[in-house]
């Protein structure tokens, strides 16, 4: 007997001499530990007291005994200090009232029986067939579960593992196939109407493993701890190879594999499958690994153990999953610690700097303790995309500091990307700016004028950060000038931001934060960056202050626009345009122009003699209606038989066809000449007929309206108590004097004829004469 450190112990057992004259075949332990009982080919089963030698017992067969198990209720005086044996039977001892040993067989094997498991009522026992399940109760077999050949060897070549995982549940190994069996209660109807037993045995779990199986127990609801033997052999001395201890979590009808290690034992290479033994304690979570010449004890890892292990194998990940999960005297930032020193010594700065991010959260004082780790290997930059920015976890300036000037000698890019992306509150702007002064190159100068310019906005020094942006021609200018209202600084600096973006530009000096004025005399000398502004000054403009400035730059930059600008405005001086013009030979505008000046014939004779265009002659005399006008286009045309034509088929309407036809020469050959005469007579008898129609029309309305205004005069008047006299100014009706005559005019003036001074001679209303004095006045 030995203490779990593997030393002899000082026992009954280790004193008195060894009963067995052979080797042991099974050792068997009570439930309490206090006795033991063994096995032997010589025939004998030994039942030893760990604390006294009072139930000692010893029997001998003259058989070779292969399996022996104690009841695991044997300690106590009063269960008749049961065992069992098995050799070619399975046979029931029991104590007698006068302590001798009453035998009863249970049953008979299919040849040896080679292992028993025994727990509560039932007894599980192997033989050289197959597995049965014996229930004490009841006095019955549950079953027979026949076991399949291997495929090398025979069945009797391997021991069958046996154990308990709970009352109920039966765990098997042998060879290399593992089955799990549930016994349970059948249906009641079922054991009475067929003489059954009250439980049955159910296979749950079957699977086949890699290895042969030396040992097997439980360890969680659907975990196993499994000792195996390699199935292989090793490749250069064909020798076996190291015992493994598997930890496999089982479903139906396969496994999971969820660790396995192997294990360093004496003289492993010599051993068989069944040299080695695996038990266990369940309760404290032991288990024993039992080899000719050595005896492991593995524990389940704790926390700290578990943490511990993962450390010293590297494994800081795992390490702090078990840590968050469980908990443990091991703190995640100490781990993370140790972990984040790792990593920057295998140079793997991005995975270290985002474990800062995941561990250190917003705790300031970590942040500032850590990030000089990165300072000493100069990999601030690694860790800048993670650096807490926020307010709610702002470091010492000094920190920002660092990593910009780790990166304005290292990395300019990076350096303005920051200067961009972090707001400026995190760090001394000034001690910023006085770093790149001091390390200015002329390599990196746009790149770090643009940081000067944004580190000068922030210090509110505009005018140097104009300047640094205009430098550098970068548009980032216009949203400095316009988000600070610098507009008053860029007077002197049109031209150059109409250079760097004229849309841009012309559209910032549209907003009238700079006065017109100032900018056209800024661009006096750029006349098409002044076009460009005036012309988009105008359609937001509506006092045409410029436009005696905007006809000669249409003119001269988008001539398409020009006459429909001079047709729009009327705030430029006539003649100067016109003299422009001419001189760039502008007809269509001259024609305006001309006409706008009243010198309509002028305007004639260019749309005849330089543009050509008969029609828009003819309608430029239909428009003005002038008899000259329509005497010099006929002049015109009468040499020339295709305007002829053109004229016939348009005049219709607008003057005397004889003036036009007069003017055609005897023999003149007009090509279309007969249709053309037809159709302007045609016209001109449509107008006549037209005007014949009106006319009519005219009539008939006048002698219509005559008759209903002569109608309605000679009607009667209305005299009601609410008109007034228009002398007295009474009511044209009272009660005094009901009979007295009303004078009313057809222009509804009402008056008392008492009230008017020559009621007998007048012909007129004298309101109305007064208010109508000097025209015509209305009769009565």
């Amino acid at each position: 007997m030995l203490d779990h450190q593997g030393n002899c112990v000082h026992t009954i057992i280790n004193i008195k001499e060894n009963a067995h004259i052979l080797s042991v075949n099974k050792i068997s332990v009570d439930s309490k530990g206090e006795h033991i009982a063994t096995c032997s080919d010589d025939g004998k089963v030994v039942i030893s007291g760990l604390y006294t030698d009072e139930n000692n017992q010893t029997l001998s067969t003259g058989k070779i005994i292969k399996a022996v198990e104690l009841d695991p209720q044997h300690h106590r005086s009063g269960a008749g200090r049961k065992f069992i044996i098995g050799d070619n039977k399975l046979v029931l001892y029991e104590r007698t009232f006068l302590k001798g040993l009453k035998s009863t067989v249970l049953r008979d094997s299919e040849g040896q029986v080679t292992g028993i498991k025994w727990n509560g009522q039932f007894v599980a026992w192997a033989s050289s067939l197959g597995i049965h399940v014996y229930d004490l109760n009841e006095k019955c077999s549950l079953g027979f579960i026949q076991w399949e050949e291997p495929k090398e060897g025979k069945l009797t070549d391997y021991r069958c593992n046996l154990n308990w995982s709970n009352d109920t549940t039966l765990l098997i190994g042998w060879v290399d196939t593992v089955r799990i069996c549930v016994i349970r209660k059948r249906n009641a109807i079922e054991v009475s109407t067929r003489n059954l037993p009250v439980h049955i045995v159910d296979p749950m779990s079957t699977f086949q493993t890699d290895f042969y199986i030396c040992g097997i127990a439980p360890l969680e609801t659907v975990q196993l701890v499994v000792l195996g033997y390699s199935k292989e052999r090793d490749s250069e001395t064909n020798k076996a190879l190291r015992p493994i201890i598997c930890v496999l979590q089982y479903n139906a009808s396969d496994y999971i594999e969820i660790c396995t290690d192997s294990l360093s034992m004496r003289g492993y290479e010599e051993y068989k499958c069944d040299d080695y033994h695996l038990d266990c304690l369940i309760d404290e979570n032991q288990y024993f690994i039992v080899s000719p010449k050595d005896v492991i004890v593995a524990n389940l890892y704790e926390t700290d153990d578990r943490v511990q292990w993962l450390i010293e194998h590297g494994k800081f990940e795992q390490a702090m999953d078990v840590i968050t999960k469980h908990g443990g005297k091991y703190s995640l930032i100490t781990v993370a610690r140790l972990y984040l020193d790792h990593l920057l010594s295998l140079q793997q700065f991005d995975e270290a700097a985002r474990l800062c991010t995941r561990v250190f959260g917003n705790d300031k004082q970590l942040w500032e303790e850590e990030v000089y780790k990165f300072v000493k290997v100069k990999q601030l930059r690694s860790v800048s995309s993670y650096i807490p920015v926020s307010d709610a976890c702002k470091l010492n300036p000094h920190v920002y500091e660092m990593v910009l000037y780790e990166y304005l000698q290292l990395d300019p890019d990076g350096f303005l990307r920051l200067v961009k992306e972090w707001p400026p509150h995190l760090y001394k702007t000034k001690a910023v700016i006085n770093a790149i002064n001091d390390h200015f190159n002329k390599k990196d100068a746009n790149i770090l004028l643009e940081a000067l310019a944004i580190l000068y906005t922030h210090e509110k020094e505009f005018e140097l950060a104009l300047t640094m942006y205009l430098k550098l021609q970068h548009k980032d200018v216009f949203e400095l000038i316009t988000t600070y209202n610098l507009y008053g600084m860029v007077k002197d600096s049109i031209v150059q931001l109409i250079e760097l973006d004229s849309e841009r530009a012309i559209a910032m000096l549209l907003k009238d934060k700079i006065p017109a004025e100032d900018v056209v005399r800024e661009l006096e000398q750029h006349e098409q960056y002044l076009y460009r502004f005036l012309d988009a000054y105008d359609k937001v403009d509506s006092s045409d202050k410029f436009h005696w400035r905007l006809v000669n730059l249409y003119a001269r930059y988008e001539p398409d626009k020009l006459l429909s600008f001079l047709k729009r405005s009327n705030n430029y001086p006539i003649q100067e345009a016109y003299d422009i013009c001419q001189k760039r030979l502008f007809y269509p505008e001259m024609v305006y122009l001309l006409d706008k000046m009243g010198s309509t014939r002028e305007a004639l004779t260019i749309i005849l003699h330089n543009l050509q265009d008969v029609q828009m002659a003819i309608d430029f005399c239909k428009e003005h209606d002038d008899m000259d006008l329509w005497n010099d286009l006929i002049n015109e045309s009468v040499d020339k038989p295709h305007v002829m034509t053109k004229l016939l088929n348009s005049i219709a309407g607008f003057i005397d066809p004889d003036l036009l036809v007069n003017k055609i020469q005897p023999g003149q050959e007009i090509e279309g000449l007969k249709e053309a005469v037809i159709k302007m007579l045609c016209g001109y008898s449509l107008q006549v007929s037209i005007q014949g129609g009106c006319n009519g029309i005219l009539d008939s309305d006048y002698f219509g309206m005559h008759e209903r205004v002569v109608r309605v005069q000679q009607g009667a008047l209305s005299v009601s108590a609410d008109i007034i006299c228009g002398v007295c100014r009474r009511d044209i009706l009272f009660k005094d004097n009901m009979r007295a005559d009303v004078v009313v005019f057809n222009c509804r003036h009402y008056f008392h004829e008492n009230c008017l001074l020559d009621k007998y001679n007048l012909e007129f209303c004298i309101v109305c004469n007064s208010k109508k004095l000097g025209k015509q006045p209305t009769g009565s």
